[in-house]
């Protein structure tokens, strides 16, 4: 009897190594987006920092506006990077989306392999069944 063969086998190999790519590029995506929200927390633990210890009692007046002018910063830095975590949020779907969809192609040909390995069984079931049958026939006459 000869093996099984899949002929969608190469496309099912190029579907799976598509499925890794997706993977990857989201990966790197969330891992983009999990530096950007670090930096935030970073940015916001300074800023509480800077605002706790601005009025302490032996700062001066120029003390006092160089907190401030630190907070003025750090508040734009939080900005800036809250843009780039929505950018970096709309990168990760979008990169999430190829991914299921990568999946979804994959699975595809996927279920179609296990199928035609299902039918590939049962025809082999029924050849042997046949061959057997023959086999008891033959001793049957003899």
């Amino acid at each position: 009897m000869k093996r099984f063969r899949f002929d969608l086998q190469q496309v099912l190999e190029l579907r799976e190594y598509a499925e890794r790519e997706a993977e990857i590029e989201l990966g790197k995506a969330v891992g983009a987006l999990n530096l950007i929200e670090q930096h935030i927390a970073s940015v916001a633990e300074a800023r509480y920092h800077a605002a706790a210890e601005r009025f302490a009692p032996e700062n001066g007046f120029e003390k006092i506006q160089s907190y401030d002018r630190y907070i003025l910063r750090l508040d734009q830095t939080r900005d800036k990077l809250l843009m780039d975590a929505a950018r970096a949020e709309l990168v990760v779907a979008e990169k999430r989306d190829l991914y299921l969809e990568a999946s979804r192609e994959r699975k595809i040909l996927d279920k179609i392999k296990e199928r035609r390995q299902e039918e590939y069984r049962k025809f082999i079931r029924a050849e042997e069944n046949k061959e057997l049958d023959d086999i008891a026939a033959r001793m049957h006459r003899n």
